[in-house]
């Protein structure tokens, strides 16, 4: 007779603290990232008008839309480097306000040229936000835990899609108010928010659990013991690749250029989606308020499963499948849009596709932060998702020369098949041979 597997007693203190920092800090930095990602992609809404006010040929609103990652990935490990010397609270806030403002100038845009300065602009705004947020959660949660926080963060990117698109294309009808395009007061409205979550933040984010009045002494001293415990410590036949490295060897280090990689698949078919999905939709001749909604559905589902799966990874302690599968999928997927012209097949395409992009965010990120000790872990982590990030510049870009050189999306989205593919190949290929953590049942 088997034997009866005991539950892992979760001591009351360990329950009570991570519930409290998940409520206290969680959805906060869910609602900020919700409006970067917001500001991030509007451009693609605004595209169905603007595109045509200011003269915009498809490959020059890709290339436009690709800027953005420019910027970011020159600006993200600074930024994050920047956030360590000044703190949590001061550098988001900083981050905030700055990408609000610059958001807003894209009202003001006449030309390619100007829509290409912009979009630099607000690359170096938001740089670092996000990279930011995931250095900032390894403040605050423990190994075991990353997988579901980091997802149920990231959960905020589809659900603003998922709401953001109806709410764009509405916006879109306020054409001729006070003067201005539907798409102009798109960009000023959606600005707002960014600025005011920013001044927000430096009232409202602790640095750290040392600083946070809202726990008790008894919690504090617990949480900052537990996460010093777990970064002296090195699990036991689980060597961390990028220890003790100085802040160039993390940046050339073998396990941040693959990690890096691999990311660039999810992150530049979920940029390049985010982007494009409104004009891929409304070419089948559809009204913009028949593709905002259409274009929300595929962020509903995402929304959902990328928390499933996130807690799955965690559940199980398993990184490497629960990264590989959503890669795997989204190549297949996007390969299989170039087999259909029709409506219907399309959108349960990008149901599928959208949703692998998203899965894989938390099991990532907890495998990457993993793998880095925690003087390594501000310079990779932006590291990765900078050339990660690079995904997005060249899906963006590449997509709009091929639409303009054959008419076709599907053909646009060829490139990033191959690197989401080389991404699943990769993070199956370093994996293999590492030991398997035992297995935790959550809390």
């Amino acid at each position: 007779m088997a034997p009866t597997q005991v539950p892992e007693v979760i001591p009351e203190i360990e329950r009570a603290t991570l519930r409290r920092v998940t409520w206290r800090i969680l959805p906060f930095l869910m609602l900020a990232y919700f409006v970067a990602f917001v500001d991030r992609v509007n451009a693609g809404f605004a595209a169905l008008q603007m595109n045509h006010d200011i003269g915009l040929s498809a490959a020059q609103f890709g290339l436009g839309g690709g800027l953005f990652y420019v910027s970011y990935v020159l600006c993200e490990v600074p930024s994050n480097l920047a956030m360590e010397r000044f703190g949590a609270r001061i550098w988001i806030a900083r981050i905030m306000i700055t990408w609000g403002l610059v958001s807003a100038a894209m009202a003001f845009v006449v030309g390619p040229y100007s829509f290409y300065a912009v979009r630099l602009l607000l690359g170096a705004s938001e740089a670092g936000f996000f990279p930011g947020v995931i250095l900032y959660l390894t403040y605050w949660f423990p190994r075991a835990y990353r997988g579901r926080i980091v997802a149920v963060f990231m959960v905020a990117i589809p659900i603003s899609s998922f709401l953001g698109s109806p709410i764009s294309a509405a916006i879109l009808n306020t054409d001729g108010m006070l003067g201005l395009r539907g798409w102009q007061w798109l960009f000023i409205l959606e600005a707002a928010p960014a600025v005011l979550l920013g001044l927000a933040a430096f009232f409202l984010l602790p640095d750290g659990p040392g600083t946070a009045r809202w726990l008790t002494p008894q919690q504090s001293a617990w949480l900052q013991e537990r996460l010093a415990a777990e970064r002296a410590s090195v699990v036991q036949g689980e060597a961390a690749p990028a220890r003790h490295l100085s802040v160039w060897e993390v940046m050339r280090n073998r396990y941040v250029l693959a990690a890096s990689l691999i990311y660039a698949g999810a992150s530049g078919a979920s940029q390049c989606l985010s982007l494009w999905q409104p004009q891929i939709i409304k070419s089948f001749g559809l009204t913009n308020i028949q593709t905002g909604l259409l274009n929300s559905i595929p962020f509903g589902i995402a929304s959902v499963l990328m928390i499933l799966w996130g807690r799955s990874s965690d559940r199980n302690r398993e990184r490497v499948w629960h990264t590989a599968l959503p890669l795997g999928l989204l190549a297949l997927s996007l390969a299989a849009s170039i087999a259909t012209a029709q409506l219907l097949p399309t959108i349960l395409i990008l149901c599928l596709a959208v949703t692998a992009t998203y899965t894989v965010k938390g099991p990532f990120w907890a495998l990457s932060t993993e793998w880095l000790s925690a003087g390594a872990a501000a310079a990779g982590i932006a590291q990765i998702n900078a050339i990660g990030n690079i995904g997005g510049f060249v899906g963006t870009y590449l997509l709009g020369v091929i639409k303009d050189a054959t008419g076709s999306y599907p053909l646009g989205l060829l490139p990033l098949v191959i690197l989401s593919g080389l991404g699943c190949l990769m993070v199956l290929g370093l994996g293999r041979g590492r030991k398997r953590p035992a297995q935790v049942v959550e809390a």
